[in-house]
């Protein structure tokens, strides 16, 4: 199909050790950008531990707990696991620079179509993972570790008590990895959506596929979650509320079919 006349690539022609010098500016910028972040990170690195530890404590002082802390065994594992918060820190908050820069760097080779089609998904990129990191904070967690540390019993075996002391390093390890999963699972919509604009898949197909989707939600929730029902549901449902919203936004962008 013909490109309208306005439709045009606003780059120019660039030989290849150009593009290679260009793709090598874009990185640098990224990696600085990443550096900054990272500092400024480990400078609020306790600030962000007590904020990512918080859903935690909420539970063990609603459990008779006054005084709730987490524990180290090794003599490194704090200070790795405050380089840690760092670098979480550090790649959330510089993902929207680094994502520009990939942007600047492919944009050029666009057609101005593609652009103001691949826009609003680079917008909604960044949106749907706060939404996912956010419903990981403020609803799963809680109920996760409510039910976790609700296996404490005050006299255990032979009169001796259940208590949780949880590591740092493995407590703070888990809560990084969900945020991450849950933000990056939350890009369904934009994976599919793409997918259907470019014409791999389409509306009908991935509503005959429904069923094995909602399968295949469960399974990834089994696979990244942990081990409990509440967690992987949490995270289940939804996937499966964001393929449903990929079905309506791949007919609304799908190629139409050209009448004869």
């Amino acid at each position: 199909m013909a490109r309208p006349e306005d439709d045009h690539i606003d780059d120019k022609p660039m030989p290849l050790l150009d593009h290679l010098i260009e793709l090598r500016r874009r990185l640098i910028w990224s990696a600085v950008a990443f550096l900054i972040c990272f500092m400024i990170a480990y400078y609020f690195s306790s600030a962000i531990y007590y904020f990512l530890a918080e859903p935690l404590a909420a539970v063990l002082r609603e459990q008779g707990n006054p005084d709730p802390h987490l524990i180290y065994t090794q003599l490194y594992e704090a200070f790795f696991t405050k380089i840690k918060v760092a670098f979480f820190g550090g790649a959330f908050v510089s993902f929207p620079i680094v994502a520009t820069q990939i942007w600047l760097f492919v944009a050029p080779g666009l057609y101005r179509s593609e652009k103001r089609a691949l826009l609003p998904f680079l917008a909604a990129t960044p949106i749907l993972f706060l939404l996912g990191a956010a419903l990981a904070y403020y609803f799963v967690f809680p109920f996760a570790w409510k039910f976790f540390a609700s296996f404490q019993t005050a006299t255990g075996g032979g009169g001796m008590p259940i208590e949780l002391l949880p590591r740092v390093s493995e407590y703070l390890d888990l809560v990084m990895k969900l945020i991450f999963a849950f933000g990056i699972t939350f890009q369904l919509p934009v994976a599919l959506t793409l997918l259907a604009k470019v014409g791999i898949v389409s509306s009908a197909q991935l509503r005959k596929f429904r069923r094995y989707a909602y399968v295949g939600m469960f399974i990834i929730a089994a696979i990244l979650a942990p081990p409990d029902v509440i967690t992987q549901t949490g995270l289940a449902l939804p996937l499966i509320a964001l393929y449903e919203i990929s079905i309506l936004s791949a007919r609304w962008v799908e190629p139409k079919p050209v009448e004869i």
